[in-house]
């Protein structure tokens, strides 16, 4: 991954923690064009946005800024395990926005960053150009939860970097069949950190541990108050085509209450789908030149 296409930022939460990002293209305050922000998802990292922000910032030369939260890539960890939460995390997306003097801005969310975007248009929407939710929305089922869980509690990991990609398609292989050998490679370098020649996750362990306690029993939470809010932005919702968290009837009840919501399916892919893959990316650059106007 070519570090001269983006610049490294260090800066504060609002309690302190040193957090990280990546800005690709031109920096927010030299560009008049509105930044994209991304979030990435529960233990993931800025590394997952790295080949869409650069064909998103070379392309159209906007500013785009990719996030590490507290616990993941290379922000600080917290001490205060009881701190990595939607909450807190929302608070470091503003401290984000903050440091790069960002008033409004276009947010592509996976996963868990999909879920604080949920928080971000409560807490404050004048921030949010546009959404794009990438395999979340209001309703997770219990069935994709149960997955994530069981395989981010695992102990099982690869021994070598020579394993990581076969290791990580002998996990997710079945759910997406889209991948080649290069997507899992990449994939990998995205996922792990390099520790004496052996690749280990990078992200705090705590952050997983609230998962241990689900059960098919257990009942999530109901966030179609906060996605009826985000009818004030233009939304897109991106769903694999193999997800087993967004319900192809949750996707149609979304579009049903936000009639000008773009939908996509990322064909042969799940939970969550590789944005920068032929497909999603070309429609993910549509919905932004979409929204942002002519070039």
């Amino acid at each position: 991954m070519g570090q001269g296409v983006f610049r490294e930022h260090h800066f504060r939460s609002s309690d302190g923690l040193l957090l990280y990002a990546r800005n690709y293209g031109p920096t927010p305050s030299a560009s008049a064009k509105t930044p994209i922000i991304c979030l990435p998802g529960l233990t993931r990292n800025s590394r997952d946005f790295h080949q869409l922000a650069s064909f998103l910032s070379t392309a159209r030369e906007i500013p785009v800024i990719s996030l590490d939260y507290r616990g993941r890539g290379n922000a600080q960890r917290d001490t205060d395990k009881s701190r990595y939460t939607l909450v807190v995390e929302t608070a470091d997306v503003m401290a984000a926005c903050a440091h790069f003097a960002v008033e409004k801005a276009f947010f592509i969310g996976t996963s868990r960053g999909g879920l604080i975007l949920h928080h971000l248009i409560d807490c404050a929407p004048s921030l949010i150009a546009a959404v794009v939710l990438n395999d979340i929305g209001p309703v997770i089922e219990i069935e994709g939860l149960l997955a994530i869980r069981d395989y981010l509690n695992s102990k099982d990991a690869p021994t070598s970097w020579a394993t990581a990609a076969p290791f990580l398609r002998t996990l997710h292989g079945g759910d997406f069949p889209a991948l080649s050998d290069a997507d899992w490679s990449d994939m990998a370098k995205a996922i792990y950190r390099d520790e004496g020649g052996v690749p280990v996750a990078d992200f705090d362990p705590a952050i997983a541990l609230p998962l241990r306690g689900l059960t098919p029993e257990t009942p999530l939470p109901d966030l179609w108050k906060s996605f009826d809010a985000l009818n004030q932005v233009p939304l897109m919702v991106v769903r694999g085509g193999h997800s087993r968290l967004l319900s192809e009837a949750t996707v149609r009840e979304m579009h049903r209450r936000h009639r000008g919501m773009t939908a996509f399916t990322a064909p042969g892919q799940g939970h969550a789908p590789l944005l920068h893959l032929d497909g999603p990316r070309e429609a993910v650059a549509a919905f932004i030149d979409g929204v942002a106007g002519p070039r």
